[in-house]
């Protein structure tokens, strides 16, 4: 079974070769040969994609803007909800780009922008700014 696993032969095969659960084999791999199974501590664990509403506003801003190709993905498969006059992004995606899309709509919060622009980059901010503190 060991030259088999360190072969590249899948757990499935190996639990019908010798007539016993995926679960079984994973178990003796684990007993066997933990070097191969052990949970590296040092490795940070990857970022997963969030779904957040961004105001349309500071959506319909970053569109003009030139943004990087991962920036400009996230936006494109957004989904567009409606909301009274205006809308709302919905943008999946990785909390750093969305710490990059709130970068890149500064110009926003700056006192010659209106007022609407501000509130909308405020609330995309808020957001933003929940998912460091979701990680804590």
């Amino acid at each position: 079974m060991r030259a088999g696993y360190l072969g590249g032969r899948s757990i499935a095969g190996l639990a019908r070769d010798h007539h016993v659960s995926r679960g079984a084999i994973r178990t003796a791999v684990a007993d066997l040969m933990p070097e191969h199974t052990a949970i590296e501590e040092d490795v940070p664990a990857p970022e997963l994609p969030v779904t957040l509403d961004m105001p349309g506003k500071v959506a319909d801003f970053l569109r003009a803007a030139g943004l990087e190709p991962a920036e400009r993905a996230a936006l494109d498969q957004g989904m567009t909800v409606r909301r009274g006059q205006g809308y709302t992004l919905r943008v999946p995606a990785l909390p750093s780009v969305h710490r990059q899309l709130l970068d890149r709509c500064q110009p926003l919060d700056a006192p010659s922008a209106i007022p609407a622009q501000r509130k909308a980059r405020r609330e995309y901010a808020n957001r933003v700014n929940t998912l460091g503190t979701e990680a804590l």
